[in-house]
């Protein structure tokens, strides 16, 4: 149950097995928001109901076995680490919206909250895909930069969202009634979506306005970039490897001429 590079035939069907009822719950969740006939609800609780169950065990296992990733942990200690592992927490969602109205009280809201929920299943996948695994890989390395990079953003839309406020405040109380709602303004001018629900009518409003939106496709651009690059250097790594990989036997692990 724990993941290895090199799976065996009975792993591989594991992982196809789980992938598909992974997929088949995510459907069963788009389904659910449309009118189903009683027969379709009655198959899909079925499937919900089976699926959780087969999540479960998968889940018990994991944590019970999780001595032979974390070897250098006790059997308490590896099994905390676990369970507040990112994978772990994703099982732990996987399955929690179908226990927790068992256990609690709950109304038409929040058992609402709790199908959406079922969502994260689809994050399960990542554990039998590499390409999940590259992405996080990515930002993992790259965390430093992007934070960076988010900040000067973060600032630039702070800036601009008190500059908008104060210019038109006056003209247009109703829209820009506080930094806040400017704020929305930003987010929307910076990232060039421009919804058009709040947007500058002054001359100085609309000169600052188009100033900011430039500004935005450059700086938001950068954690772009910086992601773009992430994916360059592991693609270039992999691909060196696997052509140091063929200077060697793969039998006896000698160099070849």
């Amino acid at each position: 149950m724990i993941e290895c590079p090199e799976s065996s035939a009975a792993g591989r069907i594991f992982e196809i097995s789980i992938m598909s009822l992974i997929m088949i719950n995510v459907i069963l969740v788009i389904a659910d928001t449309f009118e189903l006939p009683p027969k379709m609800q009655m198959i899909s609780h079925i499937t919900e109901t089976v699926s959780v169950m087969i999540f479960t065990a998968e889940y018990i296992l994991r944590l019970w076995v999780c001595d032979l990733k974390y070897k250098d942990l006790s059997g308490l200690k590896c099994r905390i680490r676990y369970i507040f592992s990112f994978m772990a927490i994703i099982d732990l969602l996987a399955i929690l919206p179908f226990y927790l109205p068992m256990v609690i009280k709950a109304d038409l809201r929040v058992l609402r909250m709790l199908r959406i929920i079922r969502l994260f299943r689809v994050f399960k996948i990542g554990r039998y895909t590499t390409a999940l695994n590259t992405i996080a890989t990515v930002f993992k390395n790259k965390a430093s930069q992007l934070i960076s990079s988010m900040t000067i953003v973060f600032m630039l839309m702070l800036m601009a969202a008190v500059i908008m406020y104060n210019v038109e405040h006056d003209a247009q109380p109703d829209q820009f009634t506080n930094v806040f709602q400017a704020m929305w303004w930003a987010v929307a001018t910076l990232t060039t979506v421009g919804y058009g629900d709040i947007y500058p009518v002054t001359s100085l409003g609309k000169l600052l306005s188009a100033v900011i939106a430039v500004l935005g496709i450059g700086f938001v651009a950068v954690p772009t970039g910086i992601i773009t690059a992430g994916f360059s250097e592991i693609v270039d790594k992999d691909t060196e490897n696997d052509h140091d990989d063929k200077n060697f036997c793969p039998y006896c692990g000698h160099k070849l001429d």
